[in-house]
């Protein structure tokens, strides 16, 4: 099956051809994202109006909807412009009026003539004790009677189109929806009681009270497992076209790596262990490894990693560790650096301010494989960086490269195992959908010797205690760092913000106060950063640059700022800065009362738990998937039906049914594997079916 089976075809063509859009109203529907008949298929309603026909309006409270037999009586026409026309009406108990502007009054006499019986449905509302429906929904004949649902959809709109137009055109799409062959596995279809595709298409537009519009409701239940199911069919297509393409097995011998644990002042916990264990017998299969490495602030990655890049060393091969920053790099050097002392390897550091000679000399001895580990920023990735045998590369900082990069850099050929290492605690089920194709090691323990972290909270109205608490602190040693916030994106707002904190500490504690931020040449970020590791800086100013694995071991306080108007990954990030050393640390969460109701879930969050896990978990609750990692770079698919938040379970079991058909079907040949072809052409993943071509 090269290109799109016939069967779609009728869902794929234009919008034009649908009951009542043209091509004005077609370009109108793409503010909905509808380009296709299938596109306007996925726009589920999400609410409804009750039209079940009442005696009498006063059966409901206004303002509501009522649908009610009538006798029209009167025409009142208006005196004079710009006044409504008004028809008087009797249900069986109440005469109330309808209510039109802007109305022919040929056109409502047609509509609605006196003397005779309709049927009206629409919004009710009562004025100084006078009941009125302007613009009725429906006035329909009492033979018409059967076309009104008696729960009516409510659909997204956007401008210029109307919930008529969406409900026309609607019907026409479903009546072109085919019947397609079952996808999913039947034992699991038959368990959860879901009914057949295009069934549930029909079901989900057509519900029949509130309920019916749960995620949890067996139709639109069924439709977001389809759609995790294509996803994550698609990742497994994409790991196991990655594990086909011939690795290198990479045995170690167990010699360096001894050494280093030896060296250590204390042994390695049982995630960590675990860990090295699961990477080791990636390396040595013959498969690709692609592995994620996710552990908390202040887990141990820094270990497992280098671990692994002995793996590489003792197998006669080179290792690489790439990281976003600069700052981060340097920072892997001088935690690697020791390690590698005590194991007698070579690790050298490479990016963009190498130049000339310096930079010739390290390539060359890196070619020749006198450089047993490359650190990095993604300079490492240079068409002139030849290594003499790249085994293994660890990427730090995940979710800065999306699964597209991780495919390219799986393309540089060379067959060489990869290593992602995350600090952000992903919600398992955005971890599913963003490393579904990835295997998962978990550093859910912290190493011996990590201090606990003390949070409290702290109003900005005492500003002067908290710093004269921050004096005693710094002049018995200690050093803090004060966040300051992002203000509105604005480089410059913040700058400000950052600068003038900065003036007023430096009034306040002299001159062992620091600034660094997001303006400052990268030569001065590191100058600033220097000064605060030498500890001639005791207070940093700070934007939120020092998020990410900055290492200061006697740095114990951590003042965040306008704390509210971070989210909790952040904060967590920033408080996994300090509690690096033996002392006892402590973070403060400054906040501008009055603090709104999620903002204060969030900080006494903060202060109750240090578990980053549970942290993420209620990220997701408070602000949606899309925020908790940054949608816009997360690589992270935006789902149509899905809610990845209401329905994590579906995303696991998505994801080993797709593994488990896979490895029953490998090229989808079946008739259940047929089955899914048409679910991904169906789903738009038809580069899963190029994968697959390949592969």
């Amino acid at each position: 099956m090269t290109g799109r089976p016939e069967i779609l075809f009728p869902l794929f063509g234009a919008l034009e051809g649908l009951d009542g859009i043209g091509p004005k109203t077609a370009k109108l529907f793409k503010g909905l994202g509808v380009e296709t008949p299938r596109d306007l298929l996925f726009v589920l309603p999400h609410s409804g109006i009750d039209r079940r026909l009442r005696a009498s309006v006063r059966d409901v409270v206004p303002p509501e909807v009522a649908t009610v037999e009538v006798e029209v009586g009167n025409h009142l026409p208006p005196r004079q412009k710009g006044r409504p026309y008004r028809v008087l009406v009797r249900d069986a108990q109440q005469e109330f009026q309808l209510v039109f502007f802007h109305a022919r009054g040929d056109y409502l006499q047609k509509l609605l003539p006196s003397g005779q019986r309709r049927l009206v449905s629409g919004r009710v509302e009562t004025f100084d004790g006078v009941y009125q429906m302007a613009h009725p929904d429906h006035a329909l004949r009492a033979d018409e009677a059967a076309t009104l649902p008696l729960w009516e959809p409510v659909y997204p709109l956007t401008a210029g189109v109307t919930q008529r137009m969406v409900q026309r055109a609607m019907a026409d799409a479903l009546a072109r929806a085919p019947a397609l062959a079952e996808w999913i596995d039947p034992a699991q279809k038959a368990r959860m009681g879901w009914p057949d595709w295009a069934d549930a298409l029909r079901a989900a537009h057509a519900p029949a009270s509130g309920a019916d519009l749960a995620p949890s409701a067996a139709p639109r239940q069924r439709l977001a497992y389809d759609e995790l199911f294509a996803h994550q069919l698609t990742l497994a297509i994409a790991r196991a076209t990655a594990r086909k393409q011939a690795g290198v097995a990479t045995r170690g011998d167990g010699r360096l790596v001894r050494k280093v644990l030896e060296s250590l002042p204390y042994a390695p916990t049982g995630a960590q262990k675990r860990s090295i264990d699961e990477i080791a017998a990636d390396m040595g299969s013959e498969a690709r490894m692609n592995r994620l490495l996710q552990g908390d602030v202040g887990a141990g990655k820094t270990l497992v990693a280098m671990a692994a890049l002995l793996i590489a060393v003792e197998a006669g091969g080179q290792g690489a560790l790439m990281a976003p920053t600069e700052i981060l790099a340097r920072q892997h050097l001088e935690a690697l650096a020791p390690l590698a002392a005590s194991a007698g390897v070579r690790v050298e550091l490479l990016t963009g301010r190498d130049k000339g000679r310096e930079r010739a000399r390290k390539l060359a001895d890196l070619a020749g494989g006198m450089i047993d580990i490359l650190i990095g920023t993604h300079a490492l990735f240079q068409r002139d960086v030849a290594f003499r045998d790249l085994r293994l590369a660890v990427i730090d900082e995940q979710h800065r490269f999306g699964v597209a990069q991780r495919m390219a850099l799986g393309e540089k050929g060379a067959a060489v195992d990869v290593l992602v290492m995350t600090a952000t605690p992903i919600p398992r089920s955005l971890a599913l959908a963003q490393y579904g194709d990835m295997d998962l090691s978990l550093l859910d323990e912290k190493p011996p010797g990590r201090q606990p972290v003390v949070t409290s909270l702290a109003s900005t109205e005492r500003l002067d205690e908290v710093v004269e608490h921050l004096r005693r602190a710094v002049s018995e040693g200690r050093q803090a760092y004060w966040v300051c916030p992002l203000v509105e994106e604005s480089e410059t707002v913040s700058l400000t913000a950052a600068q003038a904190r900065f003036d007023y500490l430096r009034a306040r504690l002299g001159e062992a106060v620091g600034l660094v931020h997001g303006q400052l040449l990268p030569a001065d970020k590191d100058a600033a950063m220097a000064r605060f590791v030498a500890g001639e800086t005791r207070v940093l100013v700070a934007t939120t640059v020092i998020e990410v694995g900055v290492n200061v071991p006697n740095a114990t306080i951590m003042v965040i700022e306008r704390a509210e108007s971070f989210g909790l990954a952040q904060l967590h990030q920033l408080r996994g800065r300090v509690g690096r050393g033996s002392g006892a640390s402590t973070c403060l969460l400054l906040y501008d009362p009055p603090l709104g109701e999620t903002a204060a879930r969030r900080l006494k969050l903060m202060r109750d738990t240090e578990d980053g896990f549970r942290i993420s978990d209620e990220d997701l609750a408070i602000r949606g998937a899309g925020d908790v990692i940054g949608t816009a770079q997360s690589g992270l698919p935006r789902f149509r039906l899905a809610d990845v938040e209401r329905q994590t379970s579906l995303m696991q079991i998505a994801q080993s049914d797709a593994r488990k058909l896979l490895h029953d079907d490998p090229s989808l040949q079946s008739p259940r594997g047929q089955a899914a072809r048409v679910l991904l052409w169906l789903m738009e993943q038809d580069k899963a079916i190029r994968l697959m071509r390949i592969g």
